[in-house]
Order: structure tokens, then sequence, then C-alpha cells
């Protein structure tokens, strides 16, 4: 359960309203999720976040699907069921296969396996990787 109620989205105001509509523009959609409506109540916040998210999820040197994976990989990580959720829609959207969603699981999987593994064997890095 949300600890604030998400702003509703016919009753943002100023900037809250441009950003709202900034992201529907954006992302091609016509509701406002709930992640950005509870963000709204801090209106400089959301601003802050929603710039951030666009520059950094833009094509660049990795394509948008790729970004958008490695969000969700991170998520499955963080335990966020609303970030997977929300991002495997987005990935996609952009193109993310079935296939690819399931491969990327794998990894996550196996990453946090080899991961804890090395923790907890305290295994030293090879100087080769230094």
């Amino acid at each position: 359960m949300s600890i604030f109620k998400p702003i509703n989205e016919n009753q943002a105001k100023g900037k809250v309203k441009k950003i709202f509509e900034d992201i529907k523009r954006s992302r091609k959609i016509k509701k406002i999720p709930n992640f950005w409506r509870s963000l709204a109540h801090n209106p400089k916040l959301l601003e802050r976040t929603w710039n951030n998210l666009k520059q950094i999820m833009k094509k660049g040197a990795l394509d948008p699907v790729t970004k958008e994976l490695i969000y969700v990989a991170v998520s499955i990580t963080n335990s966020c069921e609303y970030c997977i959720r929300s991002h495997t829609f987005a990935a996609k959207k952009k193109g993310a296969t079935d296939e690819m969603i399931k491969e990327m699981i794998d990894v996550v999987g196996i990453a946090n396996q080899n991961n804890k593994l090395v923790e907890a064997y305290q295994v030293e890095v090879d100087k080769i990787y230094k």
C-alpha cells in the first residue's frame, strides 16, 4: 500500500501537469503510471527523476532494449516488483522478445549465485583483472 495516495493526473497543475504531459508524449502512453503519480507529491523530485530517466534511457552506446533489460536485471536483484513489471513491459514495447527476457533472467540468476559464492569463499581477484 502506498504511503501517499498517487496524485490524480486530472488534478495535476503547473509543473506536475507539464511533466505528466511530457511523460505521456515521450512514452506514447495515455495514462500516467503510479510511480510518476506518487513522485508528483514532490514536484522537484518528479522533475529531476523524469529528466534523469529520459537522459539515461535514450539511445546511446547501448540501444534502448539493452538499457531496459539492464534495468529489469537490476530490479530483479533489488526485488522491486513494480520496476520489474514496468520495465519488462517497456522492453517488450521497444522490441525485446520473451526469449530475450528469459535469457536475461538466466544471466541475473547465475550472476547473483556466483556473486554470493565469491563473497562466501572470499575469492581474491585475479591479477589479470586488476
